[in-house]
């Protein structure tokens, strides 16, 4: 009987339902989608690794934090006599050698352009070996043969317009050599991205590694043993001095790393659909409650005829829970076209993924349905709560919308406390020392004066909408007095309505506040501490002598400054301590000429003298102060005992790191164990045009074209850029949520309409036309929609401002409140309340005015 009753209710009420219904859809739709893009992004990469892993790999000794910086320039190596001792092993039916870097670029020659990826997946080279894991397959000429022969994948030859002939120059830090292209190879797998190159043996080793030997060895049983015993096999043949992995250990170790590239992505968007539920919720907790209210009389009748206050309460629950299912089964479907919409988006920026290998887990079932039933009942339990509280005696009482209580002592209270608290918190998180403090701060104050500004949404509602209105009256006559009277008659209903939009708005107004701020931060570091005219990065690859070469003979050019940074160097302190430090040798000219560091202590010109310069935060870290005496591991037991010269200032473009003079560090270091150089800086002469010393810089290192040559606009361009990919993104994530808030608009005015047709009909029986009636819905949302862009932007700014003080000592130097943003949100919430309330002003305004009247 509860069943049918509420099924019947649910049905009878169905258009009323739509736009909840549409809310859970696109929630669902956004997570399953985002795990289903996931689980296909990672089973693609899991098939190609399982594909293409051998049963034994033998590799050389993990390299230490000391080594990885020289990794990428010199890939470790194994003997070329391993591989005879690992076919040797019992149960080995073959080993071949295997070379494969990722340090080098393919470059047309006659173009002058990178051939293969640029972001994100990487370009492989090696040698050509014909084994059962070697992920293509030669479907066009040859397999290469001699010193200038190449063989280049078939995605990567179709992307660069290369063909058989067609010339092709690998270049890396051992130098650099021209190809011709023999073989076109097609993956027998789906490519991920990647860019493959392959040479004969001796050419690879020779182009690649600069000696004879191997990155590693491939070994293939026979069948006789496991891959478990094959691996204990060759630890007691080959002793400890190599890595020996199975198939299953390869395998996860490659799907360890990009689950790390792919992690951030998927949580992110995870993340925003979490908040896209939260909204919505928002706009389910309205369309039951109005529907409540508006089935008061029908409720008490039930309650009349029998019907205890538990099934009251379970019918309401019950359509709550049909309109989860419901939305849930659709978000499900949906969320397969954003999948595919997510899979065409990561093809486009260098990602190959098929959409025919959709992966739909156990897992995408779970976590949509979960996601939306639960939010669907925890949002309806609050208005089934009321319903249960409906007495027998309704039914013989004018039904209506409940009065609420202006005076809710709990919620006025609560919120108080709740918005107070976080405001304390966010204002501690302000004024801290340490980021990591302040970042947790404001994180706890985040959520804090979110959950006060909802809980006290009703009791801001009838204040701010009272101001917001103030001027509606005056304006538009009758239709803006009763737009403004509407907006204020439920508090309650127009602070959740509201809040919704809050949200996502408050979300926009934080992120372009700390953009804002960054960009300003970076640019105003830039103008005060560095005097180079030209930076010129090589991205992923390093910077070799040639290239350096290329721009000191460039006229116009007076110098050159490079730095090679120790990543994982050590600080060991008087009383024993160890403290790891991003050091970085530098010339003479580095702080000077090209830049011009803040320095709270010391003198930077004592680093000439064989002195250590230290950011402040270090020093204070660990009580070090100007002529502190200190000794530097640069790793492989390279040691230097220094004297702290300089303490650098906090924020800072170098308040971070720690510096050394390159003679100091060339002492300790021999030439073959200091690290690379990936960026260096230029200097124009004296009088010498920078806008055209940069155009010959620029021909000057066209036969480069993995370099990215900048000025200092060019670079704060380039920076700017970069933070605004990011803003973006988070605009593109939070645009769902605020599309759920405009639906959660659109309902709240038709269900009000819906509410209030008796009262729309009396209103046009004494004059009211129907353009004023439409006017007057049009202001109410507008209103509404004023009301929670109002509140969105007040914690947007107090969210935003926090986050630049907290990192503040981290290159957020400078607050910058982006007015113009603040201005065009808040022009857009006019705009979406005027859109929101298009159809229900025009159902409002084609109402027969009689049969309004005459509504029960």
């Amino acid at each position: 009987m509860l069943l049918k009753t509420s099924l019947r209710s649910f049905f009878a009420h169905k258009g009323r339902m739509a736009l909840s219904l549409i809310a859970v859809v696109l929630s669902v739709a956004f997570v399953s989608g985002t795990l289903v893009f996931s689980n296909t992004a990672t089973g693609t990469f899991d098939k190609l690794f399982a594909a293409t892993a051998s049963d034994l790999s033998v590799q050389p000794p993990k390299p230490s934090d000391d080594e990885m910086q020289q990794a990428a320039v010199k890939p470790p190596t194994v003997p070329v006599a391993l591989e005879q001792r690992v076919a040797g092993l019992p149960g080995v039916k073959r080993a071949v050698g295997q070379v494969l870097v990722e340090n080098a670029v393919l470059i047309d020659p006659a173009t002058n352009k990178l051939v293969g990826p640029t972001t994100g997946a990487p370009t492989l080279l090696g040698n050509w070996i014909d084994t059962p894991s070697n992920p293509v397959k030669i479907t066009s000429g040859r397999t290469p043969s001699g010193p200038t022969e190449l063989v280049l994948d078939a995605d990567t030859a179709k992307k660069a317009k290369l063909g058989l002939g067609a010339a092709l120059r690998v270049e890396n830090p051992i130098g650099r050599q021209d190809f011709t292209i023999v073989g076109i190879a097609t993956f027998t797998t789906t490519n991920p991205g990647a860019a493959l190159g392959f040479l004969d043996t001796p050419t690879a080793q020779r182009t690649l590694l600069g000696e004879q030997a191997f990155t590693t060895v491939e070994a293939y049983g026979d069948g006789s043993r496991g891959d478990d015993r094959l691996k204990a096999d060759a630890l007691a043949g080959l002793g400890t001095g190599y890595q020996v992995k199975t198939a299953a250990e390869q395998k996860a170790d490659r799907s360890e790393q990009v689950g790390k590239g792919l992690g951030f992505m998927k949580y992110a968007m995870l993340g925003f659909a979490f908040v896209s539920a939260i909204v919505g919720a928002f706009l389910i907790v309205n369309t039951f409650s109005m529907l409540v209210a508006q089935r008061t009389r029908e409720i008490g009748l039930l309650r009349a005829i029998g019907g205890s206050r538990r099934q009251v309460n379970r019918s309401v629950l019950v359509e709550a829970l049909i309109l989860g299912v419901l939305g849930s089964t659709l978000g499900v479907a949906a969320g397969l076209g954003v999948a595919v919409g997510l899979i065409k988006l990561m093809t486009a920026v260098g990602m190959d993924l098929e959409a025919a290998d959709l992966r739909i887990g156990p897992d995408v079932f779970v976590a949509g349905y979960a996601l939306g039933i639960v939010v669907t009942l925890a949002a309806a339990w609050l208005p089934a709560r009321r319903a249960s509280r409906i007495s027998p005696m309704a039914a013989l009482r004018d039904h209506g919308t409940p009065a609420e209580s202006r005076g809710n002592l709990v919620r006025t209270v609560l919120g108080l406390l709740l918005t107070a608290g976080g405001g304390a918190v966010l204002v501690l998180g302000a004024g801290v020392e340490k980021a990591a403090t302040g970042g947790r701060y404001l994180g706890l104050g985040v959520v804090l004066t979110l959950v006060g500004f909802v809980v006290l949404g009703p009791l801001l509602a009838s204040a701010v909408v009272r101001v917001l209105g103030a001027l509606l009256p005056a304006l538009f006559g009758p239709s803006g007095r009763l737009a403004q009277r509407n907006a204020m008659r439920n508090p309650r209903r127009t602070g959740a309505t509201a809040a919704a939009l809050m949200i996502g708005l408050a979300l926009v107004i934080a992120s372009a506040v700390f953009s804002s701020s960054a960009v300003t931060s970076t640019s105003a570091q830039i103008d005060k501490s560095v005097g180079a005219d030209y930076i010129v990065s090589g991205g992923r690859t390093a910077i070799t002598p040639e290239m350096m070469d290329a721009v000191k003979r460039t006229q116009g050019i007076d110098h050159i400054t490079i730095q090679r940074s120790f990543f994982s160097a050590k600080v060991r302190l008087s009383d024993g301590q160890q403290a790891k430090t991003h050091l970085s040798a530098v010339p003479p000219a580095f702080f000077g000429t090209d830049f011009r560091p803040t320095v709270d202590s010391g003198a930077v010109d004592s680093l000439q003298r064989g002195s250590l310069a230290i950011g402040a935060a270090f020093a204070k870290d660990h009580g070090l102060k100007v002529g502190d005496q200190v000794t530097v591991d640069y790793g492989q037991g390279r040691t230097q005992a220094l004297p702290v010269g300089a303490v650098l200032g906090k924020g800072e473009l170098f308040g971070d790191g720690s510096f050394v003079a390159m003679d100091t560090m060339e002492k300790a270091v021999p030439a073959a164990e200091q690290p690379p150089v990936w960026t260096f800086f230029a200097k124009a002469s004296s009088g010498a045009d920078v806008e055209r010393t940069l155009t010959a810089l620029e021909d000057g290192l066209k036969e480069y074209p993995q370099l990215t040559i900048k000025d200092r606009a060019g670079y704060k361009e380039l920076a700017q850029s970069q933070i605004n990919t990011l803003l973006y993104l988070i605009y593109g994530l939070v645009a769902l949520s605020i599309t759920v808030a405009v639906l959660g608009v659109v309902n709240t005015l038709a269900l009000s309409v819906v509410e209030r047709t008796r009262e729309i009909g009396l209103l046009r029986a004494i004059g009211l036309s129907r353009r004023q009636l439409r006017r007057m819905i049009r202001l109410e949302s507008v209103v509404i929609a004023v009301f929670g862009a109002v509140l969105g932007t007040g914690l947007g700014l107090a969210w935003g401002v926090t986050a630049q003080r907290v990192l503040r000592d981290q290159g957020l130097g400078t607050l910058s409140v982006p007015t113009v943003t603040v201005a065009v949100t808040l022009v857009a919430s006019v705009l979406i309340g005027l859109f929101a309330a298009l159809v229900p002003a025009f159902r409002a305004g084609r109402m027969n005015v009689l049969a309004a009247i005459a509504t029960d």
